[in-house]
């Protein structure tokens, strides 16, 4: 009674035209049944899965690389598991350090991340030697493996050691404006506790929003009007406007996701400016947290969509030509290779340049309540007339945080490797260690990534008030005291360089 043989089959000739054999299935048909979702059937044997599950791991068998990976991983799980949980449980201790011990926290993280870099690359090149030493006349696959990839780890590790050295040489004098902005970002944790958990709500909500956009995108996957092909089969095909949302679609992807994440600067950047601007810290509302993210979505949603549309406008020209690019892998010649490569580092300077100004602009917003473009301006004048603090700041201080992570992701991989060494002899462990590794650095920029937008926030905020107030009576400053200790050592030795004409103190040149 089956009716799927080709439409050039008759159904009385199912069975006695010799063409059936190419035309109609092997019988027995497997039984279907339709699923609620998509317009697509499905077996309801469960035989067949198991027979897709089998050939599935008969492909992964027959790849002796991607098995000895997986076997790997499968072999360590235990240990990932362990070592996720302990990256996790290290972001979390440095939080806390963070809040109490803020004022020593970025010589505390230099001298730890040199120890940390130098101990892990003597480490790695003691067991690339020891193993090397002891290596026997017939080595199996995964020791060698395992050898190349600590040869590897070594290298990287000591490249990226005299780098470091180089960059904290050069910075060494610019930390104390960061050093004081580090203070009061530990006293803002402290009254605003809840903005730990503040990555955790946007991943919660951009989890929801990918989950609705894959389901959108199914079902755009399976619309359109049935249509006779050349080969006699019927197929969908997408006619008129609806074979163009595809675009509309995945602009909506990037909009909507870059809109969540402004959500979040414009819930932090309100809570911390009214922490800044409240002179008595006892007034605070009691739930700032909960106070920003009123305002955002009373006043506020303009400004952010506007904001995250500009950013959306600069992505999708730029992913446009990634793609060209990829396509033409191969193809084009080198000028060709050169002006694509140079537009696509244009536009993600261009990118990364909008989203910094963005985050002030919705700084300016929570202070002024104005329209995004209104504060994008004063946003940009404040930081023109803050040009030789911009860069110390942003460099200094996320440089710091960016030790932060990389702390937490060298002690993970070091006890990885710790671990992982006493199963070098049968388990492959390079995809084992780069797992924990990631999942320890996106677990640090989670924590992380909060306290380098509190500190930004609170240098618009700062350069704000020494602008309009001077520390007379009636302009007092709003600032903490650290910042106002900051601002007297400031004009000290500004008056100081203006006797000796030192070029230190033109760098502390007050605004």
């Amino acid at each position: 009674g089956s009716t799927l043989c080709s439409y050039e089959l008759q159904p009385s000739e199912y069975t006695t035209d010799p063409r059936a054999t190419k035309l109609c299935p092997k019988y027995p048909v497997p039984e279907s049944a339709p699923i609620p979702f998509f317009h697509r059937c499905a077996p309801v044997n469960i035989s067949c899965y198991a027979k897709f599950a089998e050939a599935l791991i008969t492909f992964v068998s027959d790849s002796s690389v991607l098995h000895r990976l997986i076997s790997g991983v499968m072999t360590s799980k235990e240990i990932i598991m362990g070592l996720c949980l302990l990256s996790l449980v290290l972001s979390m201790i440095l939080m806390v350090i963070i809040r109490y011990i803020s004022r020593v926290l970025v010589w505390i993280l230099t001298i730890l991340v040199i120890l940390g870099s130098l101990g892990g690359t003597g480490i790695l090149w003691w067991l690339y030697a020891k193993q090397r030493i002891s290596a026997s006349a017939v080595e199996t696959q995964i020791a060698k493996d395992n050898l190349q990839a600590l040869l590897i780890y070594a290298i990287s590790a000591t490249v990226f050691t005299v780098i470091l050295f180089l960059i904290m040489l050069i910075m060494r004098k610019r930390v104390a404006l960061t050093i004081a902005l580090f203070h009061v970002a530990g006293k803002v944790f402290i009254h605003l506790p809840l903005l730990v958990f503040q990555p955790f709500w946007t991943f919660f909500v951009l989890i929801l929003f990918w989950t609705y956009w894959i389901t959108v995108l199914l079902f755009l996957g399976t619309t359109g009007s049935p249509v006779p092909n050349e080969e006699g089969f019927v197929e969908f095909r997408m006619v008129g406007p609806l074979k163009y949302m595809w675009w509309y679609h995945v602009v909506g992807l990037i909009w909507i996701s870059e809109f969540i994440l402004a959500c979040q600067q414009m819930t932090v950047a309100g809570a911390v400016v009214t922490y800044y601007f409240t002179r008595e810290k006892r007034n605070l509302p009691f739930t700032p947290i909960l106070a920003s993210v009123n305002r955002l979505v009373c006043y506020h949603l303009g400004t952010v969509a506007k904001g995250s549309f500009i950013i959306t406008l600069v992505k999708i020209p730029r992913m446009i030509l990634m793609y060209i690019h990829t396509q033409l892998k191969g193809k084009e010649n080198a000028c060709a290779r050169c002006m694509l490569k140079a537009c696509i580092c244009c536009l993600w300077c261009l990118e990364k340049c909008l989203t910094y100004l963005n985050q002030n602009a919705y700084t300016a917003t929570a202070i002024n309540s104005t329209n995004f473009c209104t504060s994008a301006k004063d946003a940009f004048v404040i930081l023109v007339e803050n040009a030789l603090r911009v860069p110390a700041i942003n460099t200094v201080g996320d440089f710091m945080l960016f030790l932060g992570k990389v702390l937490i992701v060298c002690s993970t991989g070091l006890a990885g490797i710790m671990l992982l060494n006493y199963q070098r002899d049968y388990t492959i462990w390079v995809l084992p260690l780069i797992i924990v590794c990631l999942f320890a650095f996106l677990v640090a920029h989670c924590f992380l990534s909060i306290y380098e937008m509190v500190v930004d926030v609170l240098f618009l905020c700062f350069a704000i008030d020494t602008k309009y107030n001077d520390g007379s009576p009636g302009r007092e400053f709003y600032m903490d005291k650290v910042l106002m200790e900051f601002v007297e050592n400031s004009r000290k030795s500004m008056k100081e360089a203006g006797r000796g004409g030192g070029a230190e103190g033109r760098e502390l040149k007050p605004m």
